[in-house]
């Protein structure tokens, strides 16, 4: 655990990680999971060492979007070793129980878990850590807000205004625990009928817009609503590695872009 000072914890690093970037969105449903995944991609594309690792302790969706199962084996100093596809490493909370078993644990239990995962990997000299938190704005997010150094969090949205409620919610959270908010991302923004290109926004339109303006934010990226990245994404082969030169995974790449002008 985290040494104290003066009542309060002092923000560690983790072992083998430069730079931690978290994905929020406050709301469940938003595909805050497909953005990570494909932001942390990307992050590699443009050449950075990456990994990813996955707090949503009771819907854990990462093993799924990289298609990796199976326990993690443990080094030779007892810490559990990430599993790794397309050269990302990842860790999950589903590499370490089974698929049909659900998390069915009290706070001590859920605590003791999350430590083991921000403090127990051994990362291989990472440059960024995207670190998927779950929804919401409880205990995991307040514990990795007051132990970790992080250099910026990015709030994942859609245009919708029940969205946007738990949103600005995030924003709140993140700005009291002093944790830099690096923009909003609009996730399925709008669709586009590919028979007739018509562009039509199904959850409303500038939300974010008006909620970035609102908080002094930047829109980091407006992904659409696309048939590919949703079956590309239940294969387990995200966007950004299985189209890599189309149009549908150029958002993603400016979000990481933009990430990394914030932070180098």
């Amino acid at each position: 655990m985290p040494r104290m000072s003066k009542g309060l914890p002092i923000k560690q690093k983790i072992p083998g990680v430069n730079k931690i970037v978290l994905v929020s969105s406050a709301k469940g449903g938003v595909g805050k999971s497909t953005v990570s995944i494909n932001v942390a991609l990307s992050l590699q594309k443009l050449g950075k060492k990456v990994g990813i690792l996955d707090v949503d302790l009771f819907g854990p969706s990462i093993p799924k979007l990289l298609n990796l199962s199976g326990e993690p084996r443990i080094s030779e100093n007892g810490k559990l070793l990430p599993l790794s596809n397309y050269g990302l490493e990842s860790m999950s909370m589903g590499y370490l129980i089974k698929p049909e078993n659900p998390v069915v644990w009290r706070g001590l239990m859920v605590m003791k878990a999350l430590q083991q995962l921000l403090f127990e990997v051994q990362w291989s000299n990472l440059d960024y850590l995207v670190v998927d938190m779950p929804p919401g704005t409880g205990d995991t997010q307040l514990t990795i807000s007051q132990q970790l150094k992080v250099n910026g969090a990015i709030i994942v949205t859609t245009p919708q205004d029940i969205a946007l409620i738990d949103a600005v919610k995030g924003i709140a959270m993140f700005n009291k625990v002093d944790i830099p908010l690096l923009g909003l991302v609009q996730n399925m923004s709008h669709y586009i009928c590919p028979n007739c290109h018509h562009e039509s926004h199904i959850f409303g339109s500038k939300g974010a817009e008006r909620e970035a303006k609102n908080h002094d934010l930047e829109i980091l990226g407006s992904i659409p609503l696309n048939e590919e990245i949703c079956t590309q994404s239940d294969a387990g082969k995200p966007v950004v590695v299985s189209s890599p030169d189309s149009p549908i995974s150029d958002p993603y790449v400016d979000i990481a872009r933009k990430v990394l002008n914030q932070l180098e």
